[in-house]
């Protein structure tokens, strides 16, 4: 086996982060953290919670490394584990909001609370643009929203969805129809 960890295949730099060696991991994060911040984020909307979510994603895969089967996609594996936490940060913020609604933030603590917006770098019209997209992605119900987001933004095929979502093919045609639909409908209102 090569010792360039960047010209190995998935399942072999699978195979040395189980037996200690975290370069290997580390490469797998380097591959990898891009599609899973991207899947993330158009879960959730928000890139500060999306970065926490995808240290998280990696985090759990690293203690899961001995349940992956190196046969398999360390793609869809790693968008199965995305999926997962954003589903748990979704019940979460149905609970904080619950309270939100019980005991309101004070003034002072809402004004601390950072404004998630890019930085001034980017050109503002396209800035608008890449929000109204993500917000109206993030409002989209999770059926439609999860396999959008593989297909559409991860460039995986309809069968590659269909397995990490465990559902039919037939069924990704029809989520992504409707996701498309509705994605259309909310752009065109705003």
């Amino acid at each position: 086996m090569s010792s360039r960890f960047s010209e190995l295949a998935d399942g072999e730099l699978v195979v040395l982060a189980r037996a200690g060696r975290d370069r290997a991991f580390v490469e797998i994060m380097r591959r990898h953290r891009n599609a899973v911040y991207r899947l993330v984020r158009g879960h959730v909307g928000d890139p500060d919670e999306a970065l926490d979510l995808t240290q998280e994603c990696f985090a759990t895969a690293y203690r899961a490394l001995a349940q992956f089967e190196v046969d398999r996609s360390l793609r869809g594996w790693l968008a199965r584990i995305a999926i997962n936490k954003c589903r748990d940060w979704s019940r979460r913020r149905m609970v904080r909001r619950f309270f939100a609604f019980a005991a309101p933030l004070s003034e002072s603590i809402a004004e601390t609370i950072e404004d998630p917006a890019p930085g001034p770098h980017r050109d503002v019209a396209g800035r608008e643009e890449a929000r109204r997209l993500w917000a109206a992605i993030a409002t989209l119900s999770p059926t439609m929203k999860e396999p959008l987001l593989l297909s559409a933004m991860e460039g995986l095929s309809h069968a590659e969805v269909a397995a990490v979502l465990s559902i039919s093919e037939k069924a990704v045609e029809s989520r992504l129809y409707r996701a498309r639909k509705k994605l259309a409908a909310l752009l065109d209102d705003g």
